[in-house]
């Protein structure tokens, strides 16, 4: 049977919940509709996160991007429902979707939304490129 769209996350447990790791990931096909004209808009998600009990599955992911496809709204709006409705399945530390939206009437629109968990600090940066550079290991 083909699959169809829906707004179901599916999850699965972190592998490692005693370690901040981050997960990238790019939709670069999502499509809605403009709430005004009907027309498709097109966008490329990003979505980077730091999980802690759950992680999002990703066929599960790209049927609930799918199912936006026949939908109307803005990209402000739509940008934050999917943080939303990410946020509440897996309940992340730290995420961040940023949606680039392409060009509609000469305009580029990117759209950048986050979620933190309350009390959730990131561990510092670490650069290694100074030492990489004093070691002569750089490759």
């Amino acid at each position: 049977m083909p699959s169809k769209p829906t707004k179901k996350l599916d999850t699965f447990p972190n592998p490692a919940p005693g370690r901040d790791f981050h997960i990238h990931m790019q939709i670069p096909e999502f499509t809605c509709l403009c709430p005004l004209t009907g027309q498709p808009d097109f966008a490329t998600l990003i979505i980077d996160y730091v999980p802690d009990r759950r992680c999002v599955e990703l066929k599960s992911l790209k049927l609930y991007a799918w199912s936006y496809r026949n939908e109307g709204a803005f990209h402000e709006k739509v940008t934050n429902a999917i943080l939303d409705d990410i946020v509440t399945a897996i309940a992340p530390r730290y995420m961040r979707l940023t949606a680039k939206w392409y060009v509609r009437g000469g305009i580029f629109t990117n759209v950048v939304a986050e979620h933190r968990k309350k009390g959730w600090k990131p561990a510092p940066r670490v650069d290694l490129t100074q030492f990489e550079a004093e070691s002569g290991t750089r490759g």
